[in-house]
């Protein structure tokens, strides 16, 4: 494994591969982050109001891209993200996690994020900028 710093602008880090969306995971979330909001939960509520089906929690979404950096912690940490969401998880769903360098700054690597599903549709987009540790 290379390290994070001996990235090249353009280069992107490993991709990892979230295993199927379950209910049984959506309901640790939900218990975890306090977020009960039944379109996550309850398949009818979901359709009631207007959904296809159950949709993840976004911010499982968001949370699960640190993943990307894991590797690299001994290295640094991940000093700020940002993110917008472009789609919905359902469950089923596999969500590919990807980040490229698009900056060097001295200590801090700028990385494009994405979270993509098996269909290749981006479901979230932004930046995560990772301080190198000195």
């Amino acid at each position: 494994m290379n390290t994070i710093e001996q990235l090249k602008v353009g280069e992107g880090i490993a991709p990892v591969q979230l295993p199927p969306v379950t209910p049984d995971v959506l309901v640790q979330y939900a218990e975890a982050s306090g977020d009960h909001n039944p379109i996550h939960l309850d398949e009818d509520e979901a359709k009631r109001l207007g959904l296809p089906g159950i949709i993840a929690h976004g911010m499982w979404t968001m949370g699960n891209l640190t993943k990307l950096f894991t590797p690299y912690y001994e290295e640094g940490f991940l000093q700020d993200y940002q993110i917008r969401f472009r789609g919905m998880v359902f469950l089923g769903d596999i969500v590919t996690l990807q980040a490229k360098l698009e900056s060097k700054d001295d200590q801090l690597l700028t990385f494009q994020v994405s979270a993509s599903n098996q269909s290749g549709a981006d479901v979230l987009k932004g930046k995560a900028i990772f301080r190198l540790a000195q």
